[in-house]
């Protein structure tokens, strides 16, 4: 953690010379970020009347103030209650190439809690946990992390105030958020502290301005311009994973029995007496605000569209949403690959079905070479992260492998290229696809290796048969989510 503060006593002709030079520094420096693979999150912490809402002023009208995007958070709406805690913070991350100023951000509920004793020591510290995962996400992904407390003394505080009440101009200022501050500033001191303690890390650190010089805005300048020339000035290192690291994962696809038929006679009543269950789970799971994220994975042709199909037809169209992942567009391509999932979450009782997701980062991505080695490595622990935070607010996630042998995916493809219906299905991707069908099933092995877990399991379907693998995805389902609604 590091103090950044300009000398005490600089006289003012001096510093309207210094702000002219830094502004003019600034906007080389956002210029250059423009044209940069990355964005820039600012955090200005600190309590409330510290400064951190006049230093955001400045730096906007210091620099251009169209790519910079300055969040403040309220108190959560009842569309954020529904949705993680973070869900709003991922939503506001600025693209690569924009500056976001966030105030206080995902720091000010966890400070506000400890100062009030709404929450304890041990808490916090969990909190603070999440906030280092979340930080080291972005950081590790490219973005440039510049964060700045303002630390304003007691007695400096208790000045400010009376200085503003006791102009007539400036008394609207003073507001309730400023007298609490000064009420429990012992308070907010120890939590504060606390809280630079547990999220000073490598790549996300603190430092440290000093509230109570006339002169602050310029340190925060000088800190913002100085962070931007460090990284613009050398190449992002990004850590490295050994494959001595890495443990073989054991083969899951090929012990299962792939033979395993549903009659058809037998198939229609099965299927009603599933959907009709499905039907009544969701429709107790929707009285009851039970969200549900589902996963589909699979081979090329497996039939993922098809049981998806049959899991939907009995429920009431409004409590689901289907999301088809293809490749990133240009605004997704400009965020963490994580961003885009986080968008569609469902509400409180509702469903969204994710057909393909975020485990494209360690199948395909990995797989055709889009994402190197340590990020489809790396992945692993952000989707488990990304997962628990579904799970811990109460989300039920249900995540399916659909899996046809060889020999299987062979037969539907010529199917389709004979099928007029069906031949928009077959794509000279599919074939080039089926050529690397060894790598994938090792990228699966490793995929349900890293990522089941009790609160976020897999569920392996065999595939081969259509009919047997929509009813067992049915029926799993049901019962997971019958096992969420008893424990509710």
């Amino acid at each position: 953690m590091a103090t950044n503060e300009l000398k005490r006593g600089v006289p003012n002709g001096r510093c309207k010379k210094l702000e002219a030079e830094l502004r003019t520094e600034l906007i080389a420096a956002q210029e250059r970020l423009q044209k940069a693979r990355f964005p820039t999150i600012i955090v200005l912490g600190g309590f409330a009347g510290a400064g951190t809402s006049e230093a955001s002023n400045v730096l906007r009208q210091w620099m251009d103030s169209h790519g910079i995007e300055v969040c403040a958070f309220e108190p959560p709406s009842a569309e954020e209650r529904e949705r993680p805690e973070y869900w709003r913070y991922w939503l506001s991350l600025p693209p690569k190439r924009t500056i976001g100023i966030y105030l206080n951000g995902w720091y000010d509920r966890p400070l506000r809690d400890l100062a009030h004793g709404r929450s304890d020591e041990v808490v916090f510290d969990r909190d603070s946990d999440r906030i280092a995962a979340f930080e080291k996400t972005l950081v590790v992904d490219g973005a440039l992390l510049i964060k700045l407390w303002i630390h304003l003394d007691k007695e400096a505080r208790q000045q400010r105030i009376a200085d503003l009440e006791q102009n007539p101009l400036t008394r609207w200022r003073v507001n309730a958020d400023e007298r609490e501050g000064l009420k429990y500033y012992d308070e907010f001191k120890r939590a504060g502290d606390r809280l630079l303690q547990k999220t000073d890390n490598r790549g996300a650190r603190w430092q440290v301005v000093e509230g109570s010089d006339p002169h602050y805005t310029l340190a925060v300048g000088h800190a913002v311009r100085e962070a931007i020339r460090q990284r613009l000035g050398k190449k992002k290192s990004r850590p490295k994973l050994v494959e001595s690291d890495w443990p073989s994962a054991p083969n899951v696809l090929t012990p299962l029995d792939m033979e395993q038929r549903v009659p058809k006679k037998e198939y229609q009543a099965l299927l009603e007496r599933y959907q009709g269950r499905l039907y009544r789970l969701t429709q107790q799971a929707r009285r009851k605000g039970l969200s549900t994220v589902l996963v589909f994975e699979g081979a090329d042709a497996a039939g993922k569209g098809g049981i998806i199909q049959r899991l939907t037809d009995p429920l009431d169209a409004s409590i689901y949403q289907i999301i088809q992942i293809a490749a990133p567009t240009e605004e997704e391509h400009a965020q963490h690959y994580l961003w885009r999932f986080w968008h569609p979450l469902p509400h409180a009782g509702r469903m969204v079905i994710f057909d393909r997701s975020w485990y494209g980062r360690v199948l395909v991505e990995r797989v055709e070479g889009f994402a190197d080695e340590a990020a489809w490595k790396r992945a692993y622990g952000e989707i488990n992260d990304f997962e628990a935070q579904l799970t811990d607010h109460g989300m039920v996630v249900a995540k399916y492998w659909i899996h046809i042998d060889k020999d299987e995916q062979l037969r539907r493809f010529k199917a389709r290229q004979v099928t007029p219906h069906k031949r928009w299905k077959i794509t000279d991707e599919d074939w080039r696809n089926r050529e690397k069908w060894d790598e994938y099933e090792i990228a699966v092995d490793d995929m349900i290796a890293h990522t089941h877990m009790p609160t976020a399991p897999w569920t392996l379907v065999e595939g081969n048969d259509k009919r047997f693998a929509r009813l067992k995805v049915i029926d799993t389902f049901c019962q997971q989510l019958e096992q969420a609604l008893a424990s509710g």
